[in-house]
């Protein structure tokens, strides 16, 4: 399903002569996403039902929409099967979501990655089930696009031999900042020869959990010092408890608390937060106004079930700012609202009524779908 929406570009003042064609390039896993929310954990032998359901791209994707949902222009490097979950991320992302897919390439004979996602009791579960991309991420990748940004894990960082040979080399020559995004560790090792990668790395943005596991820290604010020593720009997320984060380059050190919302489906939250900061960065913001609007798109995404279908766009975002001043509110949580949203006064004006908003589409026929 096509969202009838218009494109809103925050970067436009840079789109000059000679500048990067894309804002951001991400590569890693798509998985077609299952996801179940408003439900109880199931049990062996039981049967729970689910309030909310959706299907759509997810992994890596998950990512990439909400950085193109926020208007930069985004590139996606991953493998796809010829199946017909394949068919479907790939014409979801490419036809609906308007992702570069250039570097991506179609396999026969391997089949799409899946996901099953279970929300219950303000987290998420997960059974997934795929096998290795049939080529390198090196081989599919080649020489990558020209971008602001790149998104990378830290294994990758690992692999950068300095001689200008890896894509990550040939990235950062053409002056891309690379973000660091780590997963779960499976083995609970939590090696700290993790940090060892993040040399060549602009940014890390780790949870509460990863960064304290990492660092081998027993408090938020000992962990985001650790890795402020490691790259520019450290932002440790804390769920309710908000968001702290350190900028050496600018010399900035925020403290954002989380928006007061009631959380439906925590899928991609995480990735809608990183590709917000991109964005603040990108746009040269602030670093408490960078968080904070992380933090706004993170909490819109929460309310909505499912994974990539809810990274919200600028009209989501205009809409809650819109609401937010039309609200005769007095007391002191909305007055803070205000005054830490306050930046969004500027922007609002130049986005269109139409700019894009979240999507609502599942797996179905076209012509299933309302016209």
């Amino acid at each position: 399903m096509v969202m009838p929406h218009q494109r809103f570009d925050p970067l436009a003042a840079l789109r000059t002569a000679g500048a990067p064609e894309f804002d951001v390039f991400v590569h890693g896993t798509v998985f077609l996403d299952i996801i179940f929310a408003g439900m109880s954990a199931p049990t062996p032998g039981t049967e729970v039902w689910a309030e909310g359901m959706a299907s759509c791209p997810g992994g890596i994707a998950n990512l990439a929409v909400a950085a193109r949902r926020l208007g930069l222009r985004t590139s996606l490097a991953a493998a796809f099967s010829d199946d017909d979950y394949g068919d479907f991320c790939w014409r979801t992302l490419e036809e609906q979501e308007g992702i570069d897919l250039g570097h991506s390439r179609r396999f026969p004979d391997w089949h799409s990655p899946v996901t099953v996602s279970m929300s219950y009791g303000g987290d998420r579960s997960m059974v997934s089930h795929g096998h290795d991309a049939p080529i390198p991420t090196d081989r599919l990748i080649g020489r990558p696009p020209c971008a602001r940004a790149v998104f990378v894990d830290p294994s990758d960082v690992a692999r950068v031999s300095g001689d200008g040979s890896s894509w990550i080399d040939l990235a950062r020559g053409d002056g891309a900042l690379c973000f660091a995004d780590v997963g779960w560790d499976p083995k609970q090792e939590w090696s700290s020869a993790v940090l060892d990668q993040l040399e060549h790395c602009h940014a890390f943005m780790p949870n509460a959990l990863e960064a304290m596991a990492y660092t081998g820290t027993s408090s938020v604010p000992d962990a985001l010092y650790r890795i402020a020593d490691r790259v520019p720009l450290a932002v440790v997320t804390n769920g309710a408890e908000g968001a702290v984060g350190i900028d050496g380059t600018t010399g900035e050190e925020a403290n954002v608390p989380a928006l007061r919302v009631e959380g439906l489906d925590p899928t991609g939250s995480g990735d809608v937060f990183a590709a917000a900061m991109v964005l603040g960065t990108l746009s040269g913001w602030a670093l408490a106004d960078r968080m904070a609007f992380a933090s706004l798109c993170s909490a819109l995404a929460l309310q909505q079930f499912g994974g990539s279908l809810a990274a919200p766009g600028w009209g989501d975002v205009v809409d809650w700012w819109h609401a937010l001043l039309v609200d005769r509110s007095a007391d002191s949580y909305h007055r803070s609202l205000r005054r830490r949203y306050a930046f969004l006064e500027e922007i609002a004006p130049h986005v269109p009524v139409t700019a894009c908003r979240r999507a609502t589409a599942t797996i179905a026929r076209r012509a299933d779908l309302p016209s």
